[in-house]
């Protein structure tokens, strides 16, 4: 293998969403950002999509809508992913690609940073979790006297910087003993984040579609800044608000129609759409103005909610999307824990406030 070319964001994770979030941003920047895309999975399935990333033509991101009540249908090529790889086949390119990267992205989904016990044992790194993998990659860069990267996660985990960082603290500590590589990593700079935007449809065999709305809200601390200029990444002194409105309104909003689509039988090809053309869309609007939207103002928020609530049906109705409820439904539990529960615990829910999310937390 040719040696690899230098890139400034190491990105671990081939979704739909980034790339029609992280990816399509750093293409369309003032001054476009380059990528190198790895997977973690080892899913053979996936090694298309893997190379088609990759493609010097790039890969279309199909944005629709409607945006300021004015139709939106813009087909954009997104060319900043210069190579792509596998830590299956290509671990010594990732190491050192990494020892240069500026940024390190990462999407891994909301239980990609679960400890596994593979995490402990070298020998059987390759299974191991996301953040084992991210702690030798970076003992890697330290080794090779390079400073630390900036962490920008964006999986849907509270405070996801803090959280992949203290993970990858913790496993080095156990199984990287290396001189001075603990205050290496404790100096990393690592973004809190939320993303927002609706990718509902992978293209194949790369690129996706999604709604014009889009949010990267990233939490200003020392060492953090935006990666590239661009409209939709914006910094924030505090994500506690972002960040509550997405997961319990329009996260929970989604966890909601899965749920009542796993009632229905799991009816083939039903989408979010379909939802809001049908009873859903009432039983759904019911749901926020009756129990989502108090438990907010519980919390001095509610016109806050509100509005965000009428946006995010708003959202769910557009009307050039193909969102599968088959898809929103992966790793069901641990969404309704997060989504659903979360909002009860925060907001200090009296019992019997909000029936139908508590017999919904109820039940996992």
């Amino acid at each position: 293998m040719a040696k690899p070319l230098k890139t400034d964001v190491l990105q671990f994770g081939t979704s739909r969403f980034l790339q029609a979030h992280a990816d399509l941003f750093f293409s369309q920047a003032i001054e476009p950002l380059t990528v190198t895309v790895v997977q973690t999975s080892g899913d053979a399935s996936r090694a298309k999509r893997l190379k088609a990333l990759a493609a010097p033509e790039g890969f279309p991101v199909i944005v629709r809508g409607i945006r300021d009540q004015v139709e939106i249908d813009e087909t954009h090529s997104v060319s900043c992913v210069k190579q792509a790889f596998s830590t299956v086949t290509d671990w010594d390119a990732v190491c050192e690609v990494a020892k240069t990267a500026r940024f390190i992205v990462s999407n891994t989904s909301e239980k990609g940073f679960s400890p596994k016990p593979e995490d402990t044992d070298p020998d059987r790194l390759l299974s191991a979790s996301f953040p084992a993998k991210l702690a030798h990659i970076l003992a890697a860069r330290f080794q090779a006297a390079y400073p630390p990267p900036v962490l920008l996660p964006t999986e849907l985990i509270a405070k996801n910087g803090d959280t992949l960082k203290g993970r990858v603290i913790d496993i080095a500590k156990d199984v990287l003993p290396l001189p001075g590589f603990q205050d290496w990593l404790v100096r990393m700079p690592a973004a809190n984040s939320i993303v927002d935007r609706i990718v509902s449809e992978a293209l194949q065999p790369a690129g996706a579609v999604a709604e014009p709305y889009a949010l990267w809200a990233i939490q200003k601390t020392e060492g953090i800044s935006a990666p590239c200029d661009h409209p939709a990444i914006q910094l924030f002194a505090s994500l506690a608000q972002p960040e509550r409105l997405k997961l319990h309104i329009l996260n929970l909003g989604h966890t909601l129609l899965a749920d009542w689509w796993f009632d229905a039988g799991e009816p083939d090809g039903k989408t979010v759409l379909d939802c809001m053309r049908g009873p859903e869309r009432e039983a759904l609007e019911k749901v926020y103005d009756t129990e989502v939207i108090p438990l907010f103002a519980n919390r001095g928020l509610e016109t806050e909610a509100r509005l965000y609530a009428q946006s995010t049906l708003e959202r769910f109705a557009n009307p050039f999307l193909d969102h599968k409820l088959s898809d929103i439904a992966a790793n069901h539990n641990e969404k309704i824990a997060r989504r659903v529960g979360d909002l009860l615990s925060w907001s200090g829910a009296i019992v019997g406030s909000a029936p139908s999310l508590e017999g919904l937390v109820s039940r996992i």
